[in-house]
């Protein structure tokens, strides 16, 4: 999964510090982030991977990508760049300011969401959990409470309002995600109005005052009109493009197969036997593992 950096650790711990000439610097642009993508013989490279199609692993880019070093940005003060995380010595800090960086030589700017490789597992897990904290950021600069500027806490990742004290901490949205099974067959769905057209699992946000097993069975009743039973817990991971910590669940079906899906979330809903299901693990999501150890009967 893209959180799967071995040997390379991330430390998200905060530290207050001012940057330095080889740290990379995290640059949006909307849900756009500006990179370097280079192919094995070090010539510049561009690949599009296209939300609406199935991802084949074999088709990945094999280029390498990167992120600007702080050295390359000497127009950028470092008052306009926050420190979000190291990933086993590499430092990242997020540009701030609201001026757009334009794109330069060998640095374009490629959809966020569509990072999706192992050659660069790293940089895109970086890219990913800088969005998460970019948002953050973004949505955050005045007090919910009083109104009042919020100013970062010089110790820890947090917001404080200087006039009436409300601490504000990153977001973390607890989602579940939900492979429905029926003896060697497993139910497939596609969303409805969305960029993202390929299969996936039944999923939803776990709502007030429930607990993630709960909203696994609301979730099955709601989506596709399926009753469920038997909840195990698989896995979990961090989205960071949405906010997310995704908890990964395996559950039964419980009495009638019959779908009746909730057309707003849903546009396809279909049971696949074991050996017929149309998609493997991209190494990359928390639902194509779920898919690859459905189809190798581990689960």
């Amino acid at each position: 999964m893209i959180q799967d950096i071995a040997p390379k650790e991330l430390d998200n711990h905060y530290i207050n510090c001012q940057p330095e000439g080889e740290d990379r610097v995290v640059i949006f642009r909307g849900e756009e982030i500006l990179l370097s993508r280079t192919g094995e013989d070090g010539t510049p490279a561009n690949w599009d991977n296209d939300l609406g199609k199935e991802y084949d692993p074999s088709m990945a880019p094999k280029d390498l990508l990167d992120l600007p070093l702080r050295k390359s940005l000497p127009g950028v003060p470092d008052g306009e760049l926050q420190y979000l995380f190291a990933i086993s010595g590499t430092r990242y800090f997020l540009y701030c300011d609201t001026r757009e960086i334009p794109e330069s030589e060998g640095f374009h700017y490629e959809n966020v969401r569509k990072l999706r490789q192992d050659t660069s597992k790293d940089v895109c897990f970086a890219a990913a959990t800088a969005f998460h904290l970019y948002v953050w950021y973004r949505d955050n600069h005045f007090c919910g409470r009083c109104g009042a500027e919020l100013s970062h806490d010089r110790n820890v990742r947090m917001l404080k309002c200087p006039k009436c004290g409300n601490e504000v901490f990153p977001k973390i949205a607890p989602a579940v995600i939900v492979g429905l099974c029926d003896g060697d067959r497993l139910l497939l769905t596609k969303y409805a109005d969305r960029a993202y057209k390929r299969y996936a699992l039944i999923a939803g946000f776990t709502e007030i005052g429930e607990t993630p097993e709960e909203t696994v069975k609301r979730e099955v009743m709601e989506e596709v009109g399926l009753r469920a039973k038997n909840i195990r817990y698989y896995k979990s991971q961090p989205w960071g493009t949405d906010s997310n910590l995704l908890l990964g669940f395996f559950a039964d079906l419980d009495g009638d197969d019959t779908v009746r899906i909730d057309e707003e979330e849903l546009a396809v809903a279909e049971w696949f036997h074991r050996d017929e299901i149309p998609i493997g693990d991209d190494h990359i999501s928390l639902t194509r593992a779920m898919v690859q150890a459905f189809k190798n009967g581990e689960v």
